[in-house]
């Protein structure tokens, strides 16, 4: 199992086979665009850079790049350069797609728009981040901040199946998953206590569930000891199954921008792996979310 994001990138060196085509939708942003760079310049990945030309050429200069060294399509809008990198995924001209500087639900229209053939009928897709835990050597999953805003206990069942892939190509075996609320009692008046009662019931992929857990008693051993909450999980989580959009972007920025803690962001639920991340996210976050892409597409 991996322990962080150095061993991830440890391995992704040594196993690789060749480079991973990365279409970035929108690729005139500098820290997008670096982080690419940087997988080029490791051996990871190669670019297929879609979006205003002239801006890329010009950013790829002031990084020292040949922008002969890329593949450019001249793209000016944003949907336009989302519906063409997804395209290319279907196509098979690359093997992962990547969000530059567009918003997020441009983006994801064009991963759900059944014509570019990355997502069936009827299929959900979801976001997982990766970090850190603090004080631990190891890496906590959670899901998801930006893409299902209400979900109900279905999608979140079909939220959590998503992730599975994730967590298989991280090394986790069998999952332990901690389904949030803001309390550990189950009470009619938070549905999400009531969602993660329900969850806890049932046997999805080779997880062990336990719900509902505030964020503390999840994840902090400490903790889960001094509040007196057993069970399987508590206090040792793998992953975090949010109860809504909103909570999982709070506390996706809460990581980022106030405890300053490194962060991969990918999709979850498409043919191909999709590297998804604020536009306010460093350089080495881009980069991380880039590995742990590489990551899936090697498992």
């Amino acid at each position: 199992m991996f322990r962080s994001f150095e061993e991830i990138e440890a391995f992704v060196l040594r196993n690789r086979r060749a480079r991973m085509r990365i279409a970035l939708a929108a690729a005139q942003d500098g820290p997008a665009l670096s982080a690419l760079v940087e997988a080029k310049r490791k051996g990871v990945a190669r670019g297929v850079l879609i979006g205003k030309e002239d801006e890329i050429r010009s950013l790829l200069a002031e990084l020292g790049e040949k922008a002969e060294d890329y593949r450019i399509l001249d793209c000016q809008e944003d949907a336009a350069c989302a519906g063409l990198a997804a395209r290319l995924i279907h196509s098979g001209e690359a093997d992962v797609m990547m969000k530059g500087i567009l918003p997020t639900a441009t983006f994801v229209r064009a991963i759900l728009n059944h014509e570019n053939g990355l997502v069936p009928p009827g299929g959900l897709i979801s976001q997982a981040a990766v970090f850190p835990c603090p004080g631990e050597e190891r890496l906590v999953v959670f899901t998801d901040c930006a893409v299902n805003i209400a979900p109900d206990l279905a999608a979140k069942r079909r939220i959590l199946e998503n992730v599975l892939p994730v967590t298989r190509a991280l090394g986790m075996e069998r999952p332990k998953v901690a389904v949030l609320s803001a309390v550990e009692n189950v009470s009619p008046k938070i549905v999400s206590t009531m969602d993660a009662a329900e969850l806890e019931k049932e046997t999805v992929g080779d997880c062990v569930i336990q719900g509902p857990l505030a964020l503390d008693g999840a994840i902090s051993r400490r903790c889960a000891e001094h509040k007196g909450i057993g069970g399987p999980v508590a206090g040792q989580a793998d992953v975090l199954l949010m109860p809504d959009l909103c909570s999982g972007n709070v506390l996706y920025k809460s990581i980022t921008c106030i405890a300053g803690l490194d962060v991969a962001s990918t999709i979850c639920g498409a043919s191909a792996p999709v590297v998804i991340t604020s536009r306010a996210d460093a350089p080495g976050n881009k980069y991380r979310s880039i590995l742990l892409s590489v990551l899936q597409a090697m498992a």
